[in-house]
């Protein structure tokens, strides 16, 4: 019985699967060395990394096939949960391939990427293993499941408050530099919204930018470029700069030109979180996030969903989705999905969160994922149903084949019902709680078959059929969520 030593945490290595699965991936380390190539791929051109879809780039593509990209999840720095493997088979089995991942240690008994000393302060040139072990087996076990780590690099509430008080960043915590020396207060009491700490101006320019803060950003660039010695290695990997930041985007396009950068030739896509895209025509940040493609490569919308609710959450995505039609075509990720707590803030409660979920789905998102509870629905049964559902439409309609088509609807009342469509083809309409309306079919004559999908069980409903060349009523069988899926004959 062989032990290993890692600081704060005892891995035993006599567990046959992590053996078979650590040698698996030495010889497969060594063999692409030998070849010339990141491990994960089979030759330099990295065709079976995650992209955008050739053939519409409005969504993704991994191992060279489109993809729809769904998720739910317990924690957000899924890294650091103890039933990893457990949690990452039950999104699997219900049809999820998206986490997101925060580099984050700001819960109970989370660790820490520094070195902890006897003393109890860090060594920020020394790291613990144990935590980039973690980091490291979630990208093995991601990826040996085709599932999609959408990673967070700096989430800005691990720098204020309780969590700053036990940071390693935070010169009180650490034998590296004091507050004089690296341009940092022990204490930063506030909401991070507010934009007051200097972690996140360590940039030469930024309006907090100070000359100390250049050790700070040495740091910075050392523990970014320590998860990337990891994370480059796979080609499953979303890079999301920040969690719904405030502070001015030089910030995030520095980081991501650095990660470009270090990834070389090697294609990765980068984008950042911007806190305001629940109003995006009030914000700066994302009005510029969506006028530069070159920069952002990726769009995450995720604020939507709060503050937004039913028909007015689904005018703002569409009128984001709009605006990204005017450039250079790219995805649009929610990989954060609020709904439960009725917070002062505007979470909602846990039903909203699924109608949002679903809203994002129907209005063309290429990535939506169901935040973290209490203020999102996790993998709950509920959420579990949700993917279900989409999967199943999917076996009927492809959403990267049909486009938002409202103007085809009528007799509808507000947030009664949402459709996608290929005009003379597909159609799916989303009802988020029953209702009846009347769909336009009378271009196209002929028969046409249906199906319904109760959201809420996430199990197949009855078939149906209707005739086309005229206006034709749809009434959805019940009270509660349902997908109408049809197909012309």
């Amino acid at each position: 019985m062989n032990w290993l030593w890692i600081p704060n945490e005892l891995v035993l290595y006599d567990k046959h699967r992590n053996m078979k699965r650590h040698f698996i991936f030495l010889c497969f380390i060594i063999l692409a060395v030998i070849s010339g190539c990141s491990p994960g791929q089979d030759d330099n051109s990295y065709t079976n990394d995650i992209k955008p879809y050739t053939e519409n780039p409005r969504y993704w593509q991994y191992k060279g096939n489109p993809v729809l990209l769904l998720g739910g999840t317990v924690d957000d720095n899924l890294f650091q949960i103890p039933n990893l493997e457990e949690h990452l088979d039950l999104l699997q089995s219900i049809g999820g391939n998206y986490i997101r991942n925060t580099m984050s240690s700001r819960d109970s008994g989370n660790l820490w990427p520094f070195y902890p000393q006897p003393d109890g302060l860090y060594d920020l040139n020394k790291w613990n293993e144990a935590y980039w072990y973690k980091f490291e087996s979630l990208l093995e076990l991601t990826s040996e499941r085709d599932i999609i780590v959408q990673i967070e690099v700096w989430d800005r509430f691990d720098y204020s408050r309780n969590p700053w008080m036990v940071n390693p960043f935070n010169p009180a915590n650490n034998v590296n530099y004091t507050e004089d020396e690296c341009g940092m207060a022990s204490d930063y009491p506030r909401h991070p919204s507010g934009d007051l700490q200097p972690f996140f101006h360590s940039i030469p320019g930024m309006p907090k930018y100070s000359q100390e803060l250049d050790r700070v950003r040495n740091y910075q660039e050392r523990l970014v470029d320590k998860l990337l010695s990891y994370s480059l290695h796979y080609g499953n990997v979303l890079y999301c700069m920040d969690n719904e930041t405030s502070t001015p985007p030089e910030w995030g396009r520095y980081w991501m030109k650095f990660i470009q950068d270090k990834a070389g030739d090697k294609q990765v896509y980068t984008t950042d979180m911007f806190d305001r895209f629940f109003i995006p025509r009030q914000c700066a940040s994302c009005l510029a996030a969506l006028a530069n493609p070159g920069i952002y490569e990726f769009l995450d919308a995720s604020q939507i969903n709060s503050r937004n609710f039913n028909e007015t959450h689904w005018d703002t995505l569409i009128w984001i989705l709009q605006q990204r039609e005017l450039y250079t075509l790219r995805p649009v990720n929610c990989v954060k999905v609020y709904g439960g707590m009725n917070t002062t803030w505007g979470s909602g409660s846990n039903a909203d969160g699924i109608e949002r979920f679903l809203r994002n789905v129907v209005g063309g998102c290429a990535a939506v994922r169901h935040h973290r509870p209490p203020t999102g629905n996790g993998l709950s049964e509920k959420s579990q149903a949700s993917i279900k559902s989409i999967r199943l439409v999917e076996t009927m309609v492809k959403m990267w084949d049909v486009n938002p088509h409202m103007e085809l609807l009528s007799d509808r009342e507000d947030d009664e019902a949402y459709l996608t469509a290929k005009e003379g083809e597909s159609y799916v309409i989303l009802f988020p709680d029953g209702g009846s309306v009347t769909l336009d079919l009378g271009a196209y004559p002929g028969r046409f078959s249906g199906r319904w999908i109760d959201i809420g069980s996430g199990i197949w409903g009855e078939w149906f059929s209707l005739n086309g060349g005229d206006l034709t009523e749809i009434t959805a069988p019940g009270p509660g969520g349902w997908f109408a899926v049809i197909n012309r004959e």
